[in-house]
């Protein structure tokens, strides 16, 4: 089977229900689940005769050793008549210097590596990068840049490389900048950009075109697109914000505009699904250390000194993990994804206890999002939500001081000395390090490269170390968060020596639930 007839584009209505055989020669393919997938167009099928266009999957065939393609959406799903045109980064100096300038249509980046040798070759994402045709005329374009949701670092640098893109590589010249979120599409709140309004901007934190949460109005954000003519969209922003990007898209084929929406996806807490990590992580982890730094030094200078540090990490503790592991000055780390109690045996109480007897001093890092059971349980509050939709959580790190103090309080000839740390804001407003300008510079100039090839409804971001384009869903159908079982959460238990907080009678609850999964695959076979 030829894999380059399996490349071409797809479509993103509801698939039937029923199994598809397209021609005698063909594939039996099978329903998707609300994502995009390879489509192989025999004659039958064709544009030309108007029938319905099809999601298929590919089933696990022989020749092509179960290889699966979940595609993004291009302009000429819905545009069939649409022109292409040699892309310009073919003149240009730079890239004559590199062996292969265009990514090949047959390129495609599998979703997991580690696999065993009769395996399925299994899901594959579409590989970022240049493509030898574009679909929009330099000339033409008129794109625009907004950010959304909360700050980051690295949100500047990823401007400023979209801008610089557009201009440097493709000699677009009309871009806009969409001030204070989604808002500003219909608050009329824009500015001009070029590489000279944005040369420095990656040198400060935050955001150069302001930001807002909610404000998303799909009718309103696309009429005001249409009016101004525009014609390719860079959205910056969390989960919240690439749906948002996925109801413009949707808006936009509905419309049958020649309109591009690419999404970057941004969140501090590297919660984003399927793409290795999220910008800003890496300076976010740097920035945690000074503070981990700062407690163990407070806590060290005293009688029984006990420092908690709170992180980002709303339901996923990786800031929390990674800054732990690095520092090496931490003795207890807590996250979201694993629970903990305080008195008992085997409770934090306990460990604190026994850490100030042996060292004199102990410092806990804690997750924003961890123990919000506990905090719940003590603190009755209306479950509130900002206006991403977010819930509102309690703050765990005072609530958490107050009880340590608490409790030692009736021990006698222990006082303890309590340093609290809350550098959230701190880590958030700063410029982001080298690592995270390179990553920044990769992510926008895919997002820009995609765009021109005529890709929409799509984000971008690194699988398995190549950038990859990702159907929006695929990013925000569920969070990314530490697994608790795996081997880096093991390590961090093996560098902290803190208990698991696992009680008797939930290893045994574990154990009774594996040897019945044994035994449901046992009958299975």
């Amino acid at each position: 089977m030829d894999l380059s007839a399996s490349f071409s584009s797809i479509s993103n209505k509801t698939p039937p229900r029923h199994q598809l055989s397209l021609h005698p020669n063909s594939l039996q393919l099978f329903r998707s689940h609300r994502r995009h997938f390879i489509r192989i167009p025999p004659p039958p099928f064709s544009r030309q005769n108007n029938l319905p266009r099809l999601h298929i999957r590919v089933s696990n065939h022989p020749q092509i050793d179960g290889f699966v393609l979940e595609d993004v959406p291009h302009l000429t799903n819905f545009l069939p008549d649409l022109p292409s045109y040699p892309n310009p980064l073919q003149k240009r100096q730079a890239y004559s210097v590199v062996k292969n300038t265009f990514v090949s249509p047959e390129d495609a980046v599998a979703q997991t590596i580690v696999v065993q040798k009769d395996s399925p070759r299994g899901v594959h994402f579409r590989r970022a990068g240049p493509r030898e045709k574009i679909y929009f005329k330099p000339e033409e374009v008129r794109a625009c840049i907004v950010t959304c949701g909360g700050l980051c670092p690295g949100i500047n640098t990823v401007i400023r490389e979209i801008v610089c893109g557009l201009k440097n590589m493709y000699g677009v010249e009309d871009i806009l900048g969409i001030e204070e979120g989604y808002k500003g599409f219909y608050s009329k709140n824009t500015m001009r950009l070029t590489p000279k309004v944005v040369n420095d901007i990656h040198k400060l934190g935050g955001t150069f075109l302001r930001t807002s949460r909610g404000g998303h109005d799909t009718n309103k954000i696309v009429d005001n697109i249409e009016d101004r003519g525009i014609n390719q969209v860079y959205i910056i922003g969390g989960d919240g914000t690439q749906k948002g990007a996925s109801l413009i898209y949707e808006e936009v084929e509905k419309r049958r505009l020649q309109v591009a929406v690419a999404g970057i996806p941004k969140t501090i807490d590297n919660d984003i699904a399927v793409i290795d990590k999220s910008f800003g992580f890496d300076t976010a982890v740097e920035e945690a250390q000074r503070a981990i730094n700062a407690a163990h030094v407070e806590v060290n200078s005293v009688e029984n000194g006990i420092g908690i540090v709170k992180l980002m990490g709303r339901y996923s503790g990786f800031i929390a993990m990674y800054a732990t592991l690095a520092s090496r000055d931490v003795d207890c780390c807590l996250i979201p994804e694993s629970s903990f109690y305080l008195e008992g045996r085997g409770g934090l109480f306990e460990l604190i206890e026994q850490r100030l007897k042996e060292n004199g001093h102990l410092v806990i890092v804690v997750a924003e999002g961890a123990g919000q059971e506990l905090v719940a349980a003590e603190v009755h509050t209306v479950g509130e939500k900002d206006a991403s939709g977010n819930k509102l959580l309690r703050d765990v790190g005072p609530w958490l001081s107050n009880k340590i103090k608490d409790h030692f309080t009736k021990i006698p000839k222990m006082t303890v000395n309590m340093k609290y740390i809350d550098p959230t804001y701190m880590i958030r407003a700063i410029p982001s390090n080298a690592s995270d300008n390179v990553y920044c510079t990769l992510l926008a100039h895919g997002a820009v490269h995609g765009a021109m090839a005529g890709y929409s409804g799509f984000t971008v971001g690194p699988v398995n170390s190549r950038h990859a384009y990702l159907p929006i869903a695929r990013v925000t159908e569920k969070p990314n968060t530490v697994e608790v079982k795996g081997r880096m959460w093991a390590r961090l238990l093996e560098s902290t020596n803190q208990p698991s907080f696992v009680t008797p009678d939930q290893q045994r609850v574990d154990k009774e639930s594996i040897k019945d999964t044994k035994k449901i695959n046992i009958t299975s076979i």
